[in-house]
């Protein structure tokens, strides 16, 4: 039994590390076509990119590790299906469970190497990958003069090109107006032809510009009590433009920043800051219940409603009324004049109120979804972790079942399975956010669902269930009456 564990292992492990790179390799794709727009004509050195990819490997880990085992489990199962050798086992007395239990402890074990990725590593490569991202985009694009097109990336100048030649970088037919000295087209030159460069510290400019003429302001013509200036016109041969440049390098931003955003926790501080924000949010709803203008008693009870749940809550004294009050019959004794006088202090009132709740609940809804977006990624945590056994009670009865193996039909039924789980897991996430549901019913939806369906699958899979046999189906329509009325068709036709 233990020589036929081993086979089953083996059987397993390679398809599980080819599926799992190449799922990694789609997922970068997907990565790198996002953020394509911030990495090009940056100039980034390789180096800066390959940390850059490396940090997005890692977070995409969550993804990859239910996807592969869905997929290897697919194609080992389906492969010794498709070669007859599940029924050699189960004609010698092995049952199926029985067959998986090997690859029941190695997806167990993937599924806390999951976790423990998920809670100690990830969070850490995220800050890097965060704090890389935002120092990437915050650097300027690399200087690129397009024919026709006014550039102003040359900071204090604005160039414009007639034509480039690519094979020589020569640039013809410019155009330059200054305005370091902070007014504008005080300085205009005009050149037959230049040439542009980056020093290689990135920190100056160089424009070589030949054969040209500078048009000026000649101050010192000037009439006094005048604002008309002289003009000025010099002709050169050479004339070397060199200007410092900023934001051309790259610069790598301090990981604070991001220190305490979501993705860059793990469980304990995820808990940390929920509280922290959790307080903060009650804190300030109860402040905003006592800034809305109303009277003593219902302050009072809004006051104890929005109080969190505690032991040690005070809760404020709610006056009982000794009297009724009987307004119609006050408000119908009173003159006309009077009537309207009560009727618009009471609607500017109610105004005022309405105004005041619109602006506190935008501000009290920007907390909430951020709070619950702590919640959430502690959620996720567990149920991206506990998706790769899952995915295994899916994928092993199915390859039973389908016994096909290879890269055809099982990456079929595994992208279909995981898009209906990431869109069922899509929908339950948003409706946590927007408190919909509640954040354990949102978070673990997609659980609820293909938990199921795995146990069903593997009782189909135990049981030998033809769930894929045409034939069982026919028996179906049969007994619905369905056969006798395509039956009928046919005849007619």
């Amino acid at each position: 039994m233990k020589r036929l564990h081993l086979y089953i292992i083996k059987s397993f492990v390679g398809p599980f590390i080819m599926t799992f790179f190449i799922v990694l390799f789609v997922l970068l794709m997907q990565f790198l076509w996002k953020y394509v727009d911030d990495l090009v004509g940056k100039g980034l050195e390789f180096d800066v990119l390959g940390e850059m990819m490396f940090y997005a490997g890692f977070a995409l880990l969550p993804l990859a590790f239910p996807l592969a085992m869905l997929l290897a489990s697919i194609m080992t199962f389906g492969s010794l299906g498709e070669n007859y050798e599940l029924v050699a086992m189960k004609s010698a007395g092995i049952s199926l469970f029985r067959i998986m239990k090997p690859l029941m402890v190695i997806a167990v074990l993937v599924t806390f190497s999951a976790f423990y990725f998920s809670n100690n590593i990830i969070p850490k490569t995220n800050l890097r990958f965060q704090t890389l991202m935002y120092s990437v985009k915050q650097q300027r694009p690399e200087l690129v003069l397009q024919s026709g097109v006014f550039t102003n990336e040359m900071d204090g100048y604005s160039i414009k090109v007639g034509r480039k030649d690519s094979k020589t970088k020569m640039l013809y037919d410019l155009l330059i107006y200054d305005h370091t000295s902070g007014k504008v087209n005080e300085s205009v030159t005009v050149a037959d032809s230049g040439m542009l460069r980056i020093t290689e510290d990135k920190q100056y400019m160089v424009l070589n510009l030949f054969h040209g003429v500078n048009y000026a302001e000649d101050k010192s013509q000037s009439t006094k009590g005048s604002d008309n200036n002289g003009f000025r016109r010099d002709s050169f041969d050479e004339q070397i433009i060199r200007v410092k440049v900023r934001g051309f390098d790259f610069n790598r931003k301090d990981e604070d920043l991001f220190r305490n955003k979501y993705s860059m926790l793990s469980i304990t501080e995820l808990q940390a800051m929920e509280d922290t924000l959790s307080d903060e949010y009650y804190s300030q709803l109860s402040k905003y219940m006592v800034q809305i203008n109303l009277n003593a008693t219902i302050a009072r009870k809004m006051h104890n409603l929005v109080q969190r749940h505690d032991s040690l809550k005070i809760e404020a004294d709610v006056p009982v009324a000794d009297s009724i009050f009987d307004f119609d019959t006050f408000f119908t004794g009173r003159d006309k004049w009077v009537q309207a006088e009560i009727a618009g202090i009471a609607l500017q009132n109610a105004r005022s109120v309405t105004q005041n709740i619109n602006m506190y609940e935008s501000q009290l809804y920007s907390r909430k979804k951020w709070l619950n977006k702590y919640k959430m990624e502690r959620h996720r945590k567990f149920t991206l972790s506990v998706a790769v056994l899952i995915f295994f009670f899916i994928g092993a009865p199915l390859g039973a079942i389908i016994r096909k193996g290879g890269l055809g039909m099982p990456v079929i039924v595994s992208i279909l399975m995981f898009i209906l789980y990431y869109i069922i897991s899509m929908t339950g996430e948003k409706s946590a956010r927007e408190d919909v549901w509640s954040m354990f019913g949102g978070m673990w939806f997609s659980s609820f669902i293909f938990l199921p369906l795995g146990v069903w699958l593997t009782y189909k899979a135990v049981t030998d269930s033809s769930i894929m046999s045409s034939e069982t189906y026919t028996k179906l329509f049969s007994k619905l009456g369905l056969s006798k009325l395509i039956s009928k068709k046919e005849k007619k036709e």
